[in-house]
């Protein structure tokens, strides 16, 4: 089968650098123990010893791990230095010795005793660095300068994730024979490049490009022995070939092994890895240097009508972006971690990854190798660019750091060179230089996509766009690339759910030849918000699930949706967010620690071959709410996921009947009561049944609050919105307010607030609330309210009131926020007294004047109520119109 640049049949095997280098003759020392770090600003141009003030560190490791996540605006980008004294072994003075750093963000200096050793600029590619000349004592002084500063001339200048500064990734020193596989210090990668010119089922063809060189001063006389194994160890093929190698030289070497017949082809359902070794040996037999890596034969392309087809067989490629920080980690992750994200995704059916928006750790696509999970690969120009051709350059040298590390990968079919680049697009008030600079866009992604082709003709190449269709469109940036990617947001940013299929086919109907991927779609998870009448931007659990169901169920009616890439695997750090849970985007499938939300299940629900059933809303395990009137439970929705065809459910011992499956879920209105409920649901498959069970602890609320079988202990309450939170830390549960009926409690007058201009919130803010982790507690509230009841009975209670007064709060609003419109709110003063039960609790009170805008207040007083007049809280207008956001009050006695 012939090559082509629309069907794909060459596959490169993985050079897994770290690994590689352990495997091969000379030494390898990893560098990450016992650094010292320092980010004192003083240190220019080289720290003096006398005056920094350094801590010790091991890596990887960022500086940025905790001020990302405070209430202060911005983190620390600028400078930060590390030094590590190195002994010096004696033998290294016969090798060609080299630093390896894995990742730092964003320029790096590197220095050797003193000496400038070399610069690197790029924040998310691997990099080498000579250091033979250097090391003329018994020990070596490595001194690291690091810079993750705003830089206009190097790629990413914004985006929604956060740009954490450091030597974040693995260090290591490489002493190799003189004679020895290339080191491209150019490009960060060894030249041993593996291809499969030729692959179908019945015959495939391998291929070694790579370069020998000799820093020795005489010529050498070599052998380059390559083998192939099969995964099973057992020798396929061989190929040896005589080399004559000139003093200071180096060699560039093709070499074609023979033919392999009826190749165990590497799929997705089966990722069969051959690997091939390559050794550089003296006519003698000593070997100098040795390269081994995974190889998978395969073949694919892509289809604008029919979608994507692996080994000639049709596959929805399904899966997740993935960024790369972790949760109390920041971006200084281990490999580990990063292959277990990639394990998380297979568990969950994926078969595919959108490595965003930059390079990532080695494992990540060593493990996308080895499961079986496709991947994309881009570089990090996010929204804009600069006009510079210092920006030109550095992009392009990226890109073509990127192939070179990242080529040797059967699992990768797709580069990629931007993201939502008109997304935040410069002088807007400007409409001719506006268009000088998107035709700036234009040639540089030609220039990119040129790149692309020429330094690899058989894999695809793609542009991520966001949907302004008619923007790209004009800008001439859908048919630059092979592949067209859209980030869709309908029904979340902007617009409504059925918007989403409306984009679609308008790109069929407009775009017939270009091949469509979904390189985006989600909607914000706070696993700690949940709601029984889920809408748009609440942020809850069940609005976001059923968003994935709607979006993947148009996505597979429609063959010519080439992929799905839900946005994101995990829940990752945004500094410059708000939100529910401030500086971390929601939307990930996982939190920023791994753990599963409801909609992981659905999907694993939706992909999964086998048999599967799972209570999705089982993670919802401290539920609370308010009783019926005349008993004592809840009627509370229960959701399953499976891909069984019906279920049945036994709740408290009784069974609640069968249902069948609908869009991978299923859902039973249960009587809910308080204490541990128990659930077990089951179905069964060609005569097996299968079972999942959930302990839900629930805290029941009376409606009448002197009820005789269930006595009030506390109730919290959100006023103003319409879902409920979990305070996880204490084990709290709110509960949306409601208003006053006899007997009971709620509110009196007020009206929720709503952001003006906001046509995404459908209540309260999402600005970050200063002095508190528990921001949706002050997030909504009743603006002009009269007075709060509650008919509680006789005893001894105490009762906290929530404030937050954010009008006027100055925030820089998401460019993804699409239909947002700030309004200026005018910040006017807001004073009241509030009185309970006659008694003045507050006189005078100014949110503000204590605490500042934007910031929580609680305010607690104890009171006695006696027969039956309960608790009256009453707010009494001084100027401006009172508020309340919270209320939480507990029986004493």
């Amino acid at each position: 089968m012939k090559k082509s640049t629309l069907q794909y049949q060459l596959s490169f095997a993985l050079v897994l650098l770290v690994s590689g280098l352990r495997g091969q003759p000379g030494i390898t020392k990893g560098l990450n123990e016992g650094w010292l770090f320092s980010n004192d600003t003083l240190a220019a141009p080289i720290p003096s010893n006398a005056t920094m003030k350094w801590a010790t560190i091991n890596l990887p490791h960022t500086w940025n791990t905790t001020d990302v996540l405070d209430d202060a605006a911005g983190y620390h980008r600028g400078t930060g230095w590390y030094k590590k004294y190195i002994p010096v072994d004696p033998s290294w003075r016969d090798k060609a010795v080299f630093l390896f750093f894995e990742g730092a963000n964003q320029v790096t200096d590197v220095y050797i005793n003193r000496q400038y050793a070399g610069k690197h600029t790029g924040g998310y590619t691997r990099f080498f660095m000579p250091v033979s000349r250097f090391l003329d004592g018994k020990k070596a002084e490595l001194l690291v300068k690091v810079n993750n500063a705003h830089d206009e001339t190097v790629p990413p200048l914004s985006a929604d994730f956060t740009f954490y500064g450091g030597l974040y990734r693995d260090v290591w020193l490489l002493a190799l024979n003189k004679v020895h596989f290339t080191v491209d210090t150019l490009l960060g990668s060894r030249t041993f490049f593996v291809e499969t010119p030729e692959v179908d089922s019945n015959r495939a063809t391998l291929r070694i490009r790579s370069a020998i060189s000799n820093t020795t001063a005489r010529a050498q006389q070599l052998r380059l022995v390559t083998t192939l194994f099969d995964a099973q160890g057992k020798k396929v093929s061989s190929y040896a070939k005589r080399i004559q190698l000139p003093p200071g030289k180096q060699i560039g070497l093709v070499t074609d092994l023979p033919a392999l017949k009826e190749p165990h082809l590497w799929s997705t359902d089966d990722p069969y890895l051959y690997r091939v070794e390559s050794v550089v040996q003296t006519e003698q037999g000593e070997i100098l240097d040795r390269l081994s890596a995974p190889v998978g034969f395969r073949w694919f392309r892509f289809d604008a009508a029919q979608g994507f087809f692996l080994n000639g067989k049709p596959l929805k490629l399904i899966g997740t972006s993935r960024h790369q920080d972790y949760a109390g980690m920041g971006n200084a992750v281990p490999a580990a971690l990063a292959r277990k994200d990639v394990a998380l995704l297979k568990a969950m059916g994926g078969n595919f990854l959108r490595v965003a928006h930059y390079p990532q750790h080695a494992a990540v696509l060593e493990t996308c190798d080895r499961l079986g999970i496709l991947a994309s690969v881009e570089i990090p120009i996010v929204n804009e660019i600069s006009e510079t051709e210092a920006f030109s350059k550095n992009s392009i040298h990226m890109l073509k750091e990127m192939m070179a590390q990242n080529t040797n990968h059967p699992s990768v079919i797709i580069w990629a060179s931007m993201n939502e680049v008109l997304l935040k697009p410069r002088f807007n008030n400007d409409t001719a230089r506006k268009r000088i600079y998107v035709s700036h866009i234009t040639q540089l992604a030609k220039k990119l996509d040129s790149t692309l082709r020429k330094n690899d003709p058989y894999r695809y190449t793609m542009l991520a766009h966001h949907g302004d269709f008619e923007g790209y469109k004009r800008a001439g940036l859908t048919e630059i690339p092979m592949l067209v990617g859209w980030n869709l947001y309908s029904g979340w940013y902007g617009g409504n759910l059925t918007a989403f299929p409306a984009f679609l086919e308008r790109h069929r109907k407009e775009l017939p030849d270009k091949p469509l991927l979904v390189t985006e779609y989600g909607a914000d998870a706070d696993p700690r918000i949940r709601s029984l009448e889920p809408v748009r931007f609440d942020k809850s659990v069940e609005y976001t699930t059923a968003f994935h169901q709607y979006y993947l169920r148009e996505m597979m009616n429609r063959p010519y949706v080439a992929a799905a890439m839900i946005w994101n695997l995990a829940d990752f750090n945004s500094e410059t967010r708000g939100e529910t849970m401030p500086h971390i985007n929601n939307k990930g499938l996982l939190q920023t620690d791994r753990t599963p939300k409801d909609p992981y299940f659905f999907y694993k629900a939706a992909l999964e071959k086998t048999p599967y059933l799972k209570i999705m809303s089982g993670t919802w395990k401290y539920r609370t709410g308010i009783t019926d009137s005349a008993t004592a439970i809840s009627m509370q929705p229960l959701e399953v996921a499976s891909n069984l065809d019906s279920l049945e459910l036994v709740w408290n011992g009784k069974k609640m009947g069968k249902k069948k499956v609908t869009d991978f879920t299923c859902s039973w209105n249960l009587p809910f009561r308080n204490g541990i409920n128990e659930a077990l649901v089951y179905g069964e498959k060609n005569g097996t049944r299968f079972s999942d069970q959930e302990r839900i602890v629930f805290n029941a609320v009376p409606f009448n609050l002197d009820h005789a079988d269930l006595p009030f202990s506390e109730v919290n309450l959100l006023l103003g919105g319409n879902r409920y939170y979990i305070d996880e830390t204490n084990k709290t549960n709110w509960i949306p307010a409601k208003p006053y009926a006899k007997g009971s409690f709620g509110y009196i007058g007020g009206t929720p607030y709503k952001m003006p201009g906001n046509n995404r919130l459908p209540y309260g803010t999402d600005k970050n609330i200063s002095g508190t982790e528990d921001d949706p507690v002050y997030q909504t509230q009743l603006t002009g309210i009269q007075s709060f009841r509650l008919d509680v009975p006789p005893g001894k209670y105490e009762v906290a009131l929530h404030f937050a007064d954010f009008t006027g709060v100055q925030t820089l609003d998401l460019v993804y926020n699409l239909q947002y419109s700030p309004v200026a709110e005018q910040r006017s003063p807001r004073i009241f007294d509030v009185l309970v039960n006659n008694v003045l609790f507050l006189p005078s009170l100014d949110i503000v004047a204590e605490v500042g805008i934007g910031a929580a207040l609680v305010k607690t007083t104890t009171c006695e109520v006696s027969g039956n007049e309960g608790i009256h809280i009453v707010f009494r207008a001084i100027k401006g119109d009172p508020i309340l956001n919270a209320l939480r009050v507990t029986k004493l006695y």
